[in-house]
């Protein structure tokens, strides 16, 4: 039996539709930008704007697209690197140059550092692909869960570089100190912070946390941005811990005493961590 020429035109115009995305929107700095075309790309001087007077950020940095459907955020420049998370801190991902990653959270967190500036923005997706739920802690078995016990000073040094973006609520456009200016906010010595924000470093990246080193075995030079990144990504410091700068309490540790002073961080393979 032939089938007939037109039922196998639209048998074929069924196979080949490729389905419509999800509306998406960006927000920044209090505004909302809807995706209206594609590649939509975010940098200096692109589609999406983020800051057009910083040397340091790329003209087209990242870049939204759908495939089949599906978003897809993708690091088009070749120096800058983003952190990319849900907005309750479970899940982080490090986005490099010439890497992709789906867009499945109803709201989507990306944090980078160009400069001296660090900056966040949400994408948010309308009809989401993937709910995050709780997952059960197994008390017997092998795992991938490794513990990264923080010293009271080693908390007090992340939240001396994060404190701007936690004044500030976490959210938009913050300054990043420098390593002097975090130590004289912590009462110490410039050498005292670096070396213990080096041992901060080993300790995270040998967790399996991306970023946090150079080559053969170097420690990135921005060590510092890719820290509060991650910090702010899995809730390792909230606006609640600040009081811990504050002059010093019981035990040194502020006027609240310790806090969270040992953190689960869960390394994927890919290069994605996530915490309890």
């Amino acid at each position: 039996m032939t089938m007939a020429t037109s039922e196998l035109t639209d048998m074929t115009d069924r196979l080949t539709v490729v389905p419509s995305p999800p509306a998406l929107t960006i927000e920044f700095c209090g505004t909302t930008t809807i995706v209206d075309h594609q590649p939509f790309t975010i940098g200096r001087h692109a589609d999406f704007v983020i800051e057009d007077d910083n040397r340091f950020l790329h003209r087209h940095f990242l870049a939204v697209a759908s495939q089949q459907g599906v978003w897809l955020l993708a690091n088009i420049g070749d120096q800058l690197t983003a952190t990319v998370s849900d907005v309750d801190g479970r899940l982080e991902a490090f986005l490099a140059p010439g890497a992709v990653l789906p867009v499945v959270f109803d709201r989507t967190r990306v944090r980078f550092t160009a400069g001296p500036t660090t900056y966040e923005f949400t994408i948010c997706l309308a009809e989401p692909s993937f709910a995050a739920g709780r997952i059960e802690q197994q008390c017997s078995g092998d795992t991938t869960i490794g513990r990264v016990p923080m010293t009271p000073d080693q908390l007090r040094l992340v939240l001396a570089l994060a404190e701007p973006a936690l004044r500030g609520g976490g959210r938009t456009v913050a300054a990043m100190p420098s390593s002097g200016d975090a130590a004289r906010r912590l009462g110490w010595t410039t050498t005292k912070f670096n070396r213990k924000l080096d041992n901060v470093c080993q300790k995270l990246a040998a967790q399996g946390v991306r970023g946090l080193h150079g080559d053969a075995g170097r420690l990135a030079s921005n060590r510092r941005a890719r820290l509060v990144e991650y910090a702010l990504a899995i809730r390792l410091v909230t606006r609640d811990d600040l009081e811990l700068l504050e002059p010093a309490g019981p035990r040194g540790l502020g006027p609240a005493g310790p806090r969270g002073l040992e953190h689960v961080v869960a390394t994927e393979a890919g290069g994605v961590d996530a915490v309890d």
